[in-house]
């Protein structure tokens, strides 16, 4: 029943936006945020065209530029989502979301050392970026630079002990780094905290606390 009425709820929106856009074609605002439920929907194809749309009236929008280029990411198609998280930080070189979201990219192409400049960059703009330090533990996890992972990792925890995201992946990080009891406490809050500890990880952890 709630699911249903979600979506009639965005149903509802959609039809209110689609109204405004009709009358006035010149509101950005309103093409854009048409275009970001158009993509709750599932419409991307849509969500596109709405959101090029805000662009061609304000190639300033960064909030489009951004989640524009989210859902090119979702497709994999890597070089276009890395084209527009570069143009909003041309108009705002300090937005921390476009340096993250254009590590994320840069770890996709197996570009790691790139990936951790920007998730460096975007964690010194914004310290408490809980996103940059979760995906700077995954680089320096790829990297094989344990005590980097563990750092990065317990820096995400501070910033919000109930990340079920955060233990999990500094479980992980100390896993590597040989803590395993600290390890196997990390991994439990994180179950408890409803997230989806990956069982391979689970069962090699144990068998490394019986050794």
């Amino acid at each position: 029943m709630s699911e249903n009425r979600s979506q009639a709820d965005i149903a509802a929106v959609i039809k209110e936006l689609e109204e405004i856009v009709a009358k006035k074609p010149e509101n950005v605002m309103a093409h854009h945020h048409l275009g970001l439920v158009y993509r709750q929907a599932g419409r991307n194809d849509d969500a596109i065209r709405e959101l090029e749309k805000a662009l061609e009236l304000d190639d300033n929008s960064v909030e489009s530029l951004i989640n524009l280029g989210a859902i090119y990411f979702d497709r994999g198609e890597m070089d276009k989502a890395l084209e527009l998280n570069q143009r909003a930080l041309k108009i705002t070189p300090k937005m921390a979301e476009a340096h993250v979201n254009i590590g994320l990219i840069r770890q996709q192409q197996n570009r790691i050392d790139e990936a951790i400049e920007s998730y460096v960059t975007a964690t010194q703009i914004v310290p408490t970026l809980i996103t940059g330090w979760i995906n700077l533990t995954s680089a320096y996890t790829m990297k094989e630079e344990d005590d980097k992972a563990v750092e990065a990792a317990r820096q995400a925890v501070s910033i919000d002990p109930d990340s079920a995201m955060a233990r999990n992946n500094l479980a992980v990080a100390l896993y590597f780094k040989g803590d395993y009891r600290d390890a196997r406490e990390n991994m439990e809050k994180a179950r408890e905290l409803g997230y989806s500890v990956d069982p391979r990880f689970a069962q090699a952890l144990e068998e490394k606390m019986g050794q």
